[in-house]
């Protein structure tokens, strides 16, 4: 009887290990976007992004909290929140995809693979498949990866008054950037 439990004990945490290292986890990614316009450029920098990613399916999921955006003044951090993405109905912008074929993707001496992403992107409560490109390397045992994509406020159901409209851009350009570490549970 002693054996059985030993045995089922060494399995429990074998299997959490190999179930560990097939998942990586950040809490302080960052997401940035940028808005070019010939009146202003605006842009903001949340570093409180998290993300896990599965590297046996290559499914990735990323949460990012409205309110942790930061802009550079205070008026245009509060009209963001408030009046455009309105964080208080809606207070996090999320991504589940993958990363395509990523368990074919080799890793040696921390060059960047190439990869493409899709997946739904849901912001102000609407949701929208988006494909697009990035990049993936493997530093020690951790994973690194970046990518950019432009969004239209449109898309999302994000009414920009008249009063302002050329001082945001129609495409807003949005960049990632994560260091994911192996997930422990």
């Amino acid at each position: 009887m002693k054996k059985s439990i030993v045995t089922i004990f060494i399995l429990l945490v074998v299997s959490n290990v190999l179930f560990a290292q097939q998942k990586y986890f950040t809490r302080s990614g960052t997401i940035s976007f940028f808005s070019k316009t010939p009146v202003e450029n605006i842009e903001a920098v949340n570093h409180q992004t998290s993300c896990i990613l599965d590297t046996q399916t290559g499914e990735v999921a990323v949460s990012a909290q409205m309110k942790g955006f930061e802009f550079e003044k205070a008026l245009m951090q509060e009209h963001f929140n408030e009046n455009y993405v309105e964080s208080h109905k809606f207070p996090k912008a999320t991504f589940k995809g993958e990363v395509v074929g990523f368990s074919s993707l080799t890793f040696s001496d921390e060059t960047p693979n190439t990869v493409e992403v899709k997946g739904m992107l849901s912001i102000h409560g609407v949701d929208k498949q988006i494909k697009t490109s990035g990049t993936v390397s493997k530093v020690k045992d951790n994973y690194m990866a970046q990518a950019k994509f432009n969004v239209s406020p449109d898309d999302f159901d994000i009414k920009i008054p008249k009063a302002v409209i050329n001082n945001i851009s129609k495409e807003i350009e949005v960049s990632i950037n994560l260091q994911l570490e192996p997930y422990a549970q």
